[in-house]
């Protein structure tokens, strides 16, 4: 679901500044416990949920609860980092399917990201500050029921697609090119789509056996940043800079909107009022880097996950600290600056099998510094695994802020690795004596300290690219952060062109 509609939703909400304390009355607010307190800049976790149960109206084409379509998943995960003091805002997608350590604490806690929301929003903002050193303020979610409602209450969108092409899962099928005119329903199925196909063949009209595309999920991302960007085009040429213009928007949107407990009405409009000049189109947005695990079922400790992504470094960290404004001598979670190398012991476990790895990521790591005071072997948990950045110290308090040293030591740690890395909590993974301990994964290497800033403790962050890489043939290539279109994605409809009204069912 194209959830990052939210962003629009903290702008027009409550920007209908008159009745605000009636449209907040409608707003449902849950408990959401981690959730990190303070002035300056923000950080929202925007979830679209696939809660069938929770809708209003059931529709066969999201699948009927009745009928068991019960899961719960967080189908969108996107991070809205926004700056009061700049006005400035920037967006990231983190992949569905990003397999993690901490994201349940129950079934042996390691799982897909969005298998976290089974649990509670508690429990994905826990994991993704965990494992990500990403603080959470606010939580905001919507359902596929929100979404179409904002979108007819904007009058639809249209969006050019330049190729037929055909989702069963999501429903969409454009039979032949051109500029649609989409309402709410059909807006959700291009968003939804991520078993998109395509006709590569003019002429041949049997969709079902047009080409299948690739990186399901990281297409997907594609698309639903395209289609913000096309609607907030739409939101500015009907004025609504201003939301009191529109009170049809607004009231769209409160009816299934959830938010935490402490997001109050009166902080909604501040916002609203702070970033109401911001463009959707122009902010920055990017995709946390990752590569799927080929072959599509993922082993891990006995039990298969289907189609896994792992998260990449070192460009993962780089994009973190792009979209959060973190220097590179600076955590992501606290803005304070990381830990000397040589300030703290660290161990290496090899962890993926290959012989020899741990002695040679111990040396690595010795040669920038750092104080590696043992190195050792455990049995592989998957038939891949990833680089694992495990800490511990005191666990996230339900309610106040984290402040945990061994994150920071993580955080550091994970900057100087390569390969597929995540951090992870969990103090009984740490070797006794260490304050962080790595458990190398395949393809674990360790990234050069650049000439420039090899005298300190630091690093310059690599930019975020847009061009995939191979680390490994166990391993699809890294997933851009920053995607172009490709020649069969919607986008905006030029000026004066022709246009259709998508009538599929």
């Amino acid at each position: 679901m194209g959830i990052g509609v939210l962003s629009l939703a903290l702008v027009v909400v409550v920007g209908a500044v008159a009745d605000y304390y009636y449209l907040g009355s409608l707003i449902h607010h849950k408990h959401v416990s981690h959730l990190q307190s303070g002035s300056g800049p923000e950080n929202i976790l925007l979830i679209g949920s696939t809660d069938r149960c929770a809708l209003k109206v059931q529709k066969v084409a999201y699948g009927i609860c009745q009928n068991g379509v019960t899961g719960i998943n967080s189908d969108i995960v996107m991070v809205l980092h926004l700056n009061p003091a700049t006005g400035a805002a920037s967006l990231l997608s983190i992949p569905r399917d990003t397999f993690i350590p901490n994201a349940r604490t129950i079934y042996g806690s390691a799982n897909k990201i969005d298998a976290a929301l089974v649990q509670g929003p508690s429990q994905l903002v826990n994991a993704i500050e965990e494992d990500f050193a990403i603080p959470i303020n606010h939580y905001v979610e919507l359902n596929f029921e929100t979404f179409a409602n904002v979108v007819d209450a904007l009058g639809g969108v249209k969006m050019y697609f330049p190729t037929p092409v055909f989702d069963a899962e999501s429903g969409l099928h454009i039979s032949f090119p051109g500029c649609y005119e989409l309402n709410g329903y059909h807006a959700l199925q291009v968003v939804r789509a991520r078993h998109l196909q395509i006709q590569t063949t003019p002429g041949n009209f049997n969709f079902r056996s047009w080409r299948q595309e690739g990186q399901s999920d990281i297409a997907r991302i594609r698309r639903t940043h395209e289609f913000l960007r096309v609607l907030a085009s739409k939101i500015s040429a009907n004025g609504l800079s201003n939301p009191v213009t529109d009170q049809s928007l607004a009231s769209s949107v409160v009816g299934s909107l959830i938010v935490d407990q402490n997001f109050s009405e009166s902080h909604m409009v501040g916002l609203a009022e702070t970033f109401a000049h911001v463009n959707i189109g122009n902010i920055n947005q990017l995709t946390y880097p990752v590569a799927s695990v080929v072959g599509g079922t993922y082993l891990y400790k006995g039990y298969y996950y289907g189609d896994v992504e792992f998260p990449i470094n070192p460009t993962g960290s780089s994009v973190l600290q792009t979209i959060f404004g973190a220097a590179a001598n600076q955590d992501t979670f606290t803005y304070k600056p990381l830990p000397a190398h040589a300030s703290f012991p660290i161990t290496v476990e090899n962890g993926s099998g290959t012989s020899g790895q741990a002695g040679v990521i111990a040396a690595g790591l010795r040669a920038q510094g750092f104080d590696v005071v043992g190195d050792g072997s455990r049995t592989p948990t998957g038939h891949y695994t990833e680089t694992i950045v495990w800490y511990g110290g005191g666990a996230p308090p339900a309610s106040g802020n984290w402040v945990n040293p061994g994150l920071q030591a993580a955080e550091t740690v994970a900057r100087r690795l390569g390969g597929p890395v995540t951090l992870g909590y969990d103090p009984a993974m740490v070797t006794p004596g260490a304050l962080v301990t790595v458990q190398t994964g395949d393809a674990a290497s360790v990234v050069p300290v650049p000439v420039a800033t090899a005298s300190t403790s630091t690093t310059t962050p690599a930019s975020t690219t847009s061009q995939a890489t191979s680390i490994s043939p166990v391993l699809e290539p890294t997933t851009p952060t920053n995607q172009g279109l490709q020649p069969w994605d919607p986008r905006p409809c030029a000026p004066g062109e022709r246009q259709y009204v998508d009538k599929s069912p």
